[in-house]
């Protein structure tokens, strides 16, 4: 029997990862301390899909992260928006947050653009509090990956000016970050404005490093046409962030053939985790790249898969284990 997200208790009291399973772990392939992992909420309850997982508490979500032996969580539309408490629910897991995400409208019109400044103000006394430093942000105008329509068919293509006034946004929303402590990471992201290798490299070519930096999403890029060894090729030095999300790919030649919107990608299974066999994607050279380069940072692990499907506490070990056996960590 597949158990659902809702049909046990809670486990509050995290245990120490269990890695009993690879007991025979390769050197590691990071310099020590310079890669952490982090696992993502939307396993156990799909911000994009909130029918995915409803009612699954926050306490469960991040006790199991702790569980299959993560350092750092995602935040996610259930977490708590006290700083205080969000900050005590962590600190007893062991837990800190790596990353968290802003919807940016720099491309809309009538004050988004404003708009998109002043809330992403409003939220760094938070970020602060809570010791987060890596924003992801991602250019939601026109997006349709929360929408019931053929995500590849009726993403948004921006203008020339869309495009200008995007990157002037993500400018002006870096140098912000900067000077609080922050740093921004664009999420390329299917359904959206910035979705293939092409609108990727436009958009670090208009942007300034140090200002903001790529967040590589190995199965959104897939989708997008993209190849994740090119791509790191190409920008080495401006990848802030790594989710390492595996890609089932009869589901994206269904979201192909059959014009499938994100929603029905997601309720057919389209992404998994690393270590799954149902995968097709390959992350050890992938993960050697990053090493090569010297890369460091959070690997976020990430799979947007019904929780009655696919147990999370079950899936993240599995990932655990198989970044264990890849890399040392």
């Amino acid at each position: 029997m597949t158990l659902g997200v809702g049909t046990r208790a809670d486990p509050f009291t995290p245990r120490p990862a269990d890695r009993s399973t690879t007991p025979h772990r390769k050197a590691p392939m990071f310099a020590s301390g310079t890669v952490r992992l982090a696992a993502v909420p939307n396993a156990w309850v799909n911000d994009d899909l909130p029918e995915l997982g409803a009612g699954t508490s926050f306490e469960q979500i991040i006790s199991e992260m702790a569980l299959a032996g993560y350092e750092g969580t995602e935040l996610g539309s259930t977490y708590p928006t006290d700083a205080g408490t969000l900050k005590a629910a962590l600190d007893v897991r062991g837990l800190v947050p790596s990353g968290g995400w802003v919807s940016t409208w720099f491309a809309s019109k009538g004050g988004a653009y404003e708009q998109t400044l002043q809330t992403f103000r409003d939220q760094i006394p938070f970020f602060n509090a809570i010791g987060l430093q890596d924003v992801y942000v991602a250019e939601v105008t026109g997006a349709v990956h929360q929408q019931p329509v053929p995500a590849l068919a009726n993403r948004p293509v921006f203008d020339d000016a869309q495009w200008d006034d995007m990157i002037r946004g993500l400018g002006e929303m870096g140098r912000i970050a900067v000077d609080h402590g922050l740093r921004i990471n664009y999420h390329h992201h299917t359904g959206t404005g910035v979705q293939s290798s092409d609108d990727i490299d436009r958009l670090m070519a208009g942007t300034v490093a140090g200002e903001t930096w790529l967040l590589l999403d190995t199965a959104h890029l897939l989708v997008g046409g993209g190849d994740p060894i090119e791509l790191l090729a190409r920008h080495e030095g401006r990848i802030g962030h790594v989710h390492l999300k595996n890609l089932r790919q009869p589901v994206l030649d269904r979201m192909h053939q059959e014009a499938l919107s994100f929603w029905d990608a997601l309720r057919q299974g389209i992404f998994t985790v690393p270590g799954d066999t149902e995968g097709c994607i390959d992350f050890a050279p992938l993960l050697q790249k990053l090493a090569d380069d010297g890369w460091a940072g959070w690997l976020v692990v990430e799979a947007e898969q019904d929780p009655a499907v696919a147990h999370p506490l079950e899936a993240f070990r599995l990932a655990r284990r198989h970044i264990a056996d890849l890399t040392g960590l």
